[in-house]
């Protein structure tokens, strides 16, 4: 089925090459050029992914995303040309999946598309207890993870953190999101143990990834799943 892809910019023209490059790749597009009721239009049409400016006349993209988080699951993609990092780190807590930053390759943009939809696709799929993709494993209830039926030697506190960012593939968390998520009753956990948990996983799904990391760094927020 043609995925539907639903582009709120007010550069029309910038818009438009998008488009036109989204339906090169078998994705059919709707463009709109303002905020309003943009977070009805969303809801109402319940598009496959949703392409969001920051900045637009009538309502932010901020707020936009926002509300449309309450209510939906859909995949966002907030575009900037503010390239602050707070703009960043406020968007993704706000629940996007991805940012692209003003001026952008539409090839670009396109891959990021299809790798979100290919990921939301397969974790569609995922069972809660017991999650499979591209052959890694997690089960929750014995708090193990394996690869091609292979044991891994994962520690409690990595588990937890790999848990949280395998069951939103793509979606970039905050150092501050995972203390949160994964160790919310734990003081003594800070930014830097994070870090070094990370790494740690890392290392240990390193020779079972036969396309670089598995776990994408974002510079300046945090960390994405990418599989």
């Amino acid at each position: 089925m043609t995925k539907h892809i639903m582009i709120v910019e007010d550069e029309e023209a910038l818009a438009e090459v998008l488009k036109d490059y989204l339906a090169r790749n078998d994705m059919r597009a709707t463009i709109l050029l303002d905020g309003h009721n943009a977070v009805k239009r969303i809801l109402e049409e319940a598009p496959d992914l949703v392409i969001l400016d920051v900045m637009l006349p009538g309502e932010d993209g901020l707020s936009i995303c926002r509300k449309v988080r309450d209510r939906s699951d859909v995949p966002i993609i907030l575009e900037t040309a503010r390239v602050e990092e707070i703009d960043r780190l406020l968007g993704l807590e706000l629940g996007a999946d991805d940012y692209i930053c003003k001026p952008w390759s539409p090839r670009e943009v396109v891959a990021r598309v299809k790798a979100i939809l290919r990921r939301t696709s397969r974790s569609n799929d995922v069972d809660e207890s017991v999650s499979e993709e591209g052959g890694l494993q997690l089960n929750e209830e014995n708090w193990s993870v394996s690869f091609d039926n292979q044991l891994l030697d994962f520690t409690r506190r990595e588990f937890q953190l790999l848990s949280i960012l395998y069951k939103r593939p793509g979606r970039v968390f905050s150092r501050a999101q995972l203390l949160e998520l994964a160790f919310p009753d734990d003081a003594m956990v800070f930014d830097r143990t994070v870090d070094s948990h990370i790494k740690n996983i890392r290392q240990k799904l390193k020779p079972h990834s036969q396309d670089g990391e598995i776990i994408r760094s974002v510079y300046g927020v945090g960390y994405a799943y990418d599989g």
